[in-house]
Formats: structure tokens, C-alpha cells, sequence
């Protein structure tokens, strides 16, 4: 699902339980990879899995500071919790996205 520059804080404050949100751009052929992956991989663990189109949410991109794509957060009922960094494999993807969540939340970017 899709998170828009006016609709990105409300409709995460308003998720339960664990959302994972995916930052890409158009033209970004890991970001490709990690979409067709990361639903798969995340499953069981993250109930919503958002996704933010930097090239039409730049306001969004640059309060996140988003250099990087892809970048994959964390939210716990509708709070930042921890950016995921791992390889784009489901294995590890899984197993980074336990840890962190079992860990307490990080500082918001």
C-alpha cells in the first residue's frame, strides 16, 4: 500500500502491531528486488507493509534524511521502531526484523 506526503504520519500513527515501510524511487532496480521480496520475508512478523515513492513524497524523504534506497523501517503501533539493514535474502530479512523487534525502539531518524 502506498504512502502519499499528506497521508504518510496519519495512516502510520493509525497501524497496529508491526508495519514495515519500503522508501524507493521509480527507477531503482534494488528497490524492484526488495519489493518483490519483502512481503515473503516479512510475513507473520509485519502486519502492513507500506511503501513511499521518494520521487513524489520528497518532503517525507528529506525529514528521514533518505540518501540510500532502498530503505526499509520498522513501525511498532504506529511508532518508529528500527531501520532494517540486512542483505535482500528472506532468511536474513526474517531474521534481522526478529532481532530488531525484540530489541527496544531506536531513535527516530
Amino acid at each position: 500500500m502506498q504512502l502519499t506526503e499528506g497521508d504518510f504520519h496519519r495512516r502510520l500513527a493509525a497501524t497496529p502491531d508491526v508495519a514495515a515501510v519500503l522508501f524507493t524511487a521509480p527507477h531503482c532496480g534494488a528497490c524492484r528486488a526488495w519489493q518483490r521480496i519483502l512481503p515473503d520475508a516479512l510475513a507473520g512478523i509485519a502486519g502492513h507493509l507500506y511503501e513511499v515513492d521518494i520521487a513524489e513524497a520528497t518532503g517525507v524523504a528529506r525529514g528521514y534524511d533518505i540518501f540510500h534506497l532502498p530503505t526499509i523501517y520498522l513501525y511498532r503501533d504506529g511508532c518508529f521502531h528500527a531501520e532494517l539493514q540486512c542483505e535482500a535474502r528472506r532468511d536474513a530479512i526474517r531474521a534481522a526484523a526478529l532481532a530488531l523487534l525484540a530489541k527496544a525502539a531506536q531513535e527516530e531518524p
